[in-house]
């Protein structure tokens, strides 16, 4: 049975960092690529992020680059974001899930795109 576990959302003054992780089991992690995605109240689910197998090609919203970063540790089956200078606008349910293929594509931020998803862990950002 597939899990996907979020941890590391919290409450955050704007401008301040926190570092979401994914653990997942029960899938050969490093053959699907890895994607976060958050969804605000009265908004549709966007993808935040996307990385492939080997770490080694990444992809982000317009509107976090230059302020989050996502990576993987294969060994460790673990996604992790970290995500800095935080705006009361990222304030969201952030969840991470393991894509249907090994890379990510140029639809890398639609749902379909991914097979297992985590509960999600909750990001609140004040002004």
């Amino acid at each position: 049975q597939v899990q996907v576990v979020e941890s590391g959302g919290g409450l955050v003054q704007a401008g301040g960092s926190l570092r979401l992780s994914c653990t997942a089991s029960g899938l050969t992690f490093d053959d699907y690529a890895m994607g976060w995605f958050r969804q605000a109240p009265g908004k549709e689910r966007e993808g935040v992020s996307c990385i492939n197998i080997s770490g080694g090609a990444t992809y982000y919203a317009d509107s976090v680059k230059g302020r989050f970063a996502i990576s993987r540790d294969n060994a460790k089956n673990t996604l992790y974001l970290q995500m800095n200078d935080l705006k009361p606008e990222d304030t969201a349910m952030y969840s991470c899930a393991a894509g249907r293929y090994a890379y990510c594509t140029g639809s890398w931020s639609s749902v379909w795109m991914y097979n297992y998803w985590g509960q999600g862990t909750q990001v609140t950002v004040s002004s």
